[in-house]
């Protein structure tokens, strides 16, 4: 549930882009970072290795403005798509209002998009976030790329019941 600062007069609404290494969960970022409003945006901060995969998390806030009183903020977040970063998962998933999951499209990503879903919805049960009471979207990524898997096996894999929104995406062209 989003964070209601009554002495700040701020409305803190907290998403997680969460999916598998590589995914493209941090170019994610670095689009909306370019788009944005430099005055509404701030700086986004990434915690990455030598290789440029992120090693903690980013993170991107960014300023909507105004409804009545209260000032608007989005909190971007991504987590690392490593597993053995899982208790960074857990930790970037707690207080989320919203997750954005990326799968990656490419026919070889199959498996690790099922097991990182699965590996989603285990963190939030274990920060007392019901799976199916938090809103979730589907971004279906790398839909440019060769050898991809059809939008019909991917929701079959991810989001067989329909009950999430699902886009098609290159993160690179926003």
């Amino acid at each position: 549930m989003a964070l209601f600062n009554y002495s700040t007069k701020e409305i803190v609404i907290k998403i997680v882009y969460y999916g598998p290494g590589l995914s493209g969960k941090t170019t994610n970022l670095q689009y909306l970072h370019s788009m944005l409003n430099p005055q509404t945006r701030g700086k986004l901060l990434s915690l990455s290795t030598e290789a440029d995969r992120t090693l903690f998390f980013d993170f991107l806030p960014v300023d909507l403005g105004k409804l009545n009183d209260f000032s608007i903020r989005f909190q971007l977040y991504t987590v690392p798509g490593q597993v053995r970063y899982n208790a960074t998962r857990k930790l970037v998933l707690r207080g989320a209002d919203a997750v954005v999951f990326v799968a990656d499209s490419q026919r070889e990503m199959r498996e690790q998009n099922i097991e990182s879903l699965k590996n989603m919805r285990e963190n939030l049960l274990s920060n007392n976030i019901k799976p199916e009471e938090i809103p979730v979207i589907f971004q279906y990524n790398k839909r440019d790329l060769p050898n991809i898997l059809s939008v019909d096996e991917l929701n079959k894999d991810l989001n067989d019941d329909r009950r999430y929104e699902f886009v098609e995406s290159v993160a690179i062209d926003g």
